[in-house]
């Protein structure tokens, strides 16, 4: 299985043998220990629920405790679920490190929660252009323009651009290399930008591009 939980520390930059300049997320991923193992014969699919991040029993209602009680390794703030091809490699409770999953080289997709940016227009949501700013344009600079016509199609299409909620949705970055590994300290360093903001909790898996 090539895949971990994380959580983004930051972003910092690293000089390569030719002294040229490296900016890397530094991303804290793993441990992580398996509380749950899907079956194709009981669930439709194989895959392990992996469980990141220590917290407090009081904080977790009595099901959710019972369920990562199965696994014996305490309460876990973050759990979610990797496909893997052969479950049976797997054991309740396993710990899965860092350097058990990747090495320096590999290929990943990091996905997460990018950062929320509230109501915005159009030129901040969508790249819209804005309008002219001279002939006497008045107070028009910013917007959007027509959104529809009268007789046809008499109303406003779904998905049309418009102002609204910015950011915050899942993102997926792919093809990012992993540069670096401090095994000791459960940190991963990844070549370039990140979805989210510090502390933003993060899915890293094996490439999908190949």
């Amino acid at each position: 299985m090539k895949g971990l939980i994380g959580r983004k520390i930051g972003m910092t930059q690293l000089f390569d043998d030719a002294g040229s300049v490296v900016p890397v997320t530094v991303v804290e991923a793993g441990p992580c220990v398996v509380l749950q193992k899907k079956e194709l014969s009981r669930d439709g699919y194989d895959a392990l629920q992996l469980g990141f991040g220590p917290q407090k029993n009081q904080r977790i209602n009595k099901p959710m405790r019972g369920h990562m009680a199965k696994a014996a390794k305490g309460s876990f703030k973050v759990l979610r679920e990797f496909r893997v091809d052969d479950i049976a490699e797997y054991e309740l409770g396993q710990e899965l490190k860092l350097i058990d999953v990747l090495k320096e080289g590999d290929k990943i997709d990091v996905t997460g929660d990018s950062k929320g940016r509230g109501f915005s227009g159009v030129m901040r949501r969508w790249s819209f252009a804005g309008t002219s700013r001279t002939h006497g344009t008045h107070e028009y600079f910013r917007h959007g323009g027509s959104i529809g016509n009268r007789s046809y199609p008499g109303k406003v299409f779904k998905g049309k651009r418009m102002a609204g909620q910015s950011g915050n949705v899942r993102v997926s970055v792919q093809n990012l290399e992993v540069v670096g590994i401090r095994a000791e300290q459960n940190v991963l360093l990844i070549r370039g930008s990140v979805p989210g903001s510090r502390g933003g909790i993060l899915l890293i898996r094996q490439t999908i591009r190949g």
